[in-house]
């Protein structure tokens, strides 16, 4: 099983605000657990906009560490294209990095590890799941 934690995961994990996230992510397997490009680039953001930046920077690069990255690559492009295209239809987008990180866990097969199951739970075929509450959707 891999996982690809969020964005909202991780900063949940980071700042220490939920003792089940903590619990979950240090006990799945290293090898299980995945970030990718876009969850880094907003963490990225969020470190730059703190009030120490360079001190944010430096536990990112620790968390990043032990972590593999999953890509946004061609099969996530084409991914991408048909998630947009059916939510569009729907009249229920989705933002624009939900749904780059969306289609990158699809593509990948991976279960994505959200406290934003709102926006995430209009994606088909995503499997996701919540760590702060516990819940989870696997289709």
């Amino acid at each position: 099983m891999t996982y690809l934690l969020d964005t909202n995961t991780c900063i949940q994990y980071l700042n220490g605000r939920s003792q089940r996230v903590k619990e979950r992510i240090q006990s799945t397997k290293p090898e299980q657990v995945t970030l990718c490009s876009v969850v880094k680039a907003e963490l990225f953001y969020g470190a730059l906009r703190a009030r120490n930046p360079q001190r944010t920077i430096t536990l990112l690069e620790a968390f990043f560490t032990p972590l593999r990255s999953l890509p946004f690559d061609d099969r996530s492009a084409e991914t991408y294209g048909r998630i947009r295209a059916r939510l569009t239809d729907l009249g229920i987008p989705i933002r624009p990095n939900d749904l780059l990180i969306a289609a990158t866990a699809v593509t990948h097969g991976a279960v994505l590890v959200t406290h934003n199951t709102r926006e995430f739970g209009r994606v088909e075929g995503l499997a996701w799941e919540d760590w702060e509450t516990g819940t989870r959707h696997w289709p």
